[in-house]
């Protein structure tokens, strides 16, 4: 089954449109290459190396540190140190991030993933700096984890989706906005606990998750300009492929959703054959994320069934 979970992630800076699996991917490299840095280092006694080395990954919540490493706002968000920690987040991740996926596309998820953790460390830095109650912790405080990122990918399906149900353990049933909203009270009553950065991060994920699909319903994507960021390094990285004499699988849809294939360029077609094209795709997305899945014609969710299986 070549479209499974472990495919996908092992083949996910291979595959396009699979930001879900390359934000997956990317969590999971950095914690065990962080794991086996850590062991190295403090057997051979240069723990503290190690601990110099997390420090620069951490977000710091000091101003003028941040300003001397100003990369960590983005690499905090891929970085953790707990099984569990990394688990969780995870777990989230995926569950709502196939939702995401599905309604608006894999760059649009990677937008609020991205967007998600930098609101939440804006709201970290801010609270941090303004209030009294964190002023004796300021000059030490760092932050790590997906949380913020995972956050803001929850409250955006939610968000866009409210009514999707899940089945969870020993409760059964239980449609989204709900799961949603039990987990930013449990981050708005911890905001002053041990985790209070964590918390506040989780907050600042949250309100950029809304803030995004509410924009994008009104016509405004947020993160058009992460777009257009990712794009300019694709071309950078990616290298053509010299030209070379192979067969190519045509695939042809019918419109009762079925497809022949050929090698060689030699296409049988079925009868009425319809090519569902990335564009016909692009506005299907975007009429859900103005009107919701449920507003899709039975044709138009035919279509997206059908490209998803490509």
């Amino acid at each position: 089954m070549y479209d499974g979970f472990w495919y996908n992630l092992k083949n996910a800076f291979k595959l396009q449109n699979n930001s879900l699996y390359k934000i997956m991917a990317i969590n999971i490299l950095v914690f065990f290459a962080m794991v086996f840095v850590r062991v190295i280092f403090t057997f051979s006694g240069a723990g503290s190396i190690y601990e110099g080395f997390r420090s620069y990954l951490m977000m710091p919540a000091d101003l003028p540190q941040l300003i001397i490493q100003p990369w960590s706002a983005l690499t905090y968000m891929f970085f953790h140190e707990g099984i569990f920690h990394i688990l969780f987040n995870m777990l989230f991740l995926y569950w709502f991030g196939l939702l995401l996926n599905e309604y608006l596309g894999s760059k649009r998820l990677a937008n609020i993933y991205v967007l998600g953790g930098l609101a939440g460390g804006v709201l970290y830095l801010v609270m941090y700096n303004i209030s009294p109650y964190f002023a004796d912790s300021l000059a030490t405080a760092r932050m790590l984890g997906a949380s913020a990122g995972v956050y803001a990918v929850v409250v955006a399906a939610a968000t866009l989706a409210p009514n999707t149900t899940f089945f969870l353990l020993l409760l059964g049933p239980v449609k989204i906005k709900y799961i949603a909203i039990f987990y930013v009270l449990i981050a708005f009553v911890n905001s002053t606990g041990n985790n209070a950065g964590g918390e506040l991060a989780h907050l600042g994920g949250a309100a950029l998750g809304f803030l995004y699909v509410n924009q994008l319903q009104k016509g405004r994507d947020m993160g058009s300009w992460i777009q257009a960021i990712g794009n300019f390094f694709t071309r950078i990285f990616t290298r053509k492929s010299p030209v070379k004499v192979s067969y190519r699988k045509t695939k042809t849809y019918s419109s009762a959703g079925e497809y022949s294939q050929s090698k060689s360029g030699k296409t049988t077609t079925a009868s009425k054959p319809e090519v569902v094209s990335q564009e016909e795709i692009d506005l299907i997305l975007d009429k859900i994320a103005s009107k919701g899945y449920d507003g899709l014609s039975k044709e138009e969710k035919r279509k997206l069934f059908e490209f998803s299986k490509k």
